[in-house]
């Protein structure tokens, strides 16, 4: 039986990069899918492609959808639980860079447009679909973070403090979710090859600065992480071999996800994969 057969499952930013990538494994896996985005022809296009694939009985909807707006939420999760066999698992994929440049030069609206986007957008959509989560007694939550959520990131200050915050959200909601079978876990799913690396390779070096330019350059010429492992770890943290694991940051390229129900009591018992402030006897200071 394929990992994700009998699950029902919302995936923001669905219609093209990481988010069709996720979608394309998901269905692949046997979970029956309802496609977000805000733009309704790409996205009705990813439906019927990936609706050719599916199995005769698997069901592939799509909703166009604004996760920043919560009629469009509730909307969104009222079709999920009408029209999904079970509504088990949500995909908080939808996100932008937001503007590019100094904080203290770059458009104040489109700096708040991205943190609605990124970070409300993904409570927003927590926050609706956990009654129907709580009800059934299982729900599987993965959030996207990135880069911007544990390093300094200059010239993109909307998108680091809106993944820094989505982190410890998902931290916070697993901790209030403890023991209702469900599990929240945000991935980084490394530096891809999408419409966002598009974005600062138009914005050029003068703004997203000299360093990232030329990191962004040398990205596009040798094609970036695997949108497939990022896809992997995220049907891994969608399906019964995740169960317990909950509370957690996990890098795609660098972490051992796929052992890690194997060290399920040592996660348990750490703070491992979580954000953590770095005081002096972390270095061997006495002060």
């Amino acid at each position: 039986m394929s990992s994700l057969q009998g699950c029902g499952i919302i995936i923001t930013g669905a219609n093209q990069g990481l988010g069709k990538a996720i979608a394309e494994a998901c269905v692949a896996e046997g979970a029956d899918v309802l496609l977000c985005a805000r733009t309704a022809e790409p996205l009705e296009a990813t439906r019927a492609e990936l609706s050719a694939r599916a199995s005769k009985n698997q069901v592939v909807l799509a909703e166009p959808a604004d996760v920043s707006c919560p009629g469009d939420v509730d909307r969104l999760i009222a079709c999920a639980r009408k029209k999904l066999p079970a509504f088990t698992g949500l995909v908080n994929n939808a996100g932008v860079y937001g503007p590019i440049g100094p904080a203290e030069q770059v458009s104040w609206e489109h700096w708040r447009q991205a943190i609605e986007i990124n970070l409300m957008g993904t409570v927003l959509m927590c926050r609706a679909a956990l009654p129907a989560f709580r009800n059934e007694k299982r729900g599987k939550i993965v959030n996207l973070s990135g880069g911007g959520a544990t390093a300094p990131l200059p010239r993109f200050s909307a998108y680091a403090a809106s993944k820094a915050a989505v982190v410890r959200f998902t931290e916070t909601l697993a901790d209030e979710t403890r023991g209702a079978g469900i599990d929240v876990n945000s991935i980084a799913p490394g530096a891809l090859n999408t419409r966002l690396l598009d974005e600062v390779l138009a914005a050029g070096p003068a703004q997203a600065g000299e360093t990232f330019y030329q990191r962004s350059v040398k990205q596009s010429e040798e094609g970036g992480a695997s949108l497939e492992r990022a896809a992997g770890l995220t049907v891994f943290l969608l399906s019964s071999r995740s169960d317990g694991i909950t509370g957690k940051l996990i890098s795609a390229v660098w972490d051992p996800w796929a052992d890690l129900p194997q060290r399920l009591e040592e996660l348990r018992s750490s703070d491992v994969y979580t954000l953590r402030r770095i005081v002096p006897k972390d270095r061997g200071w006495e002060w």
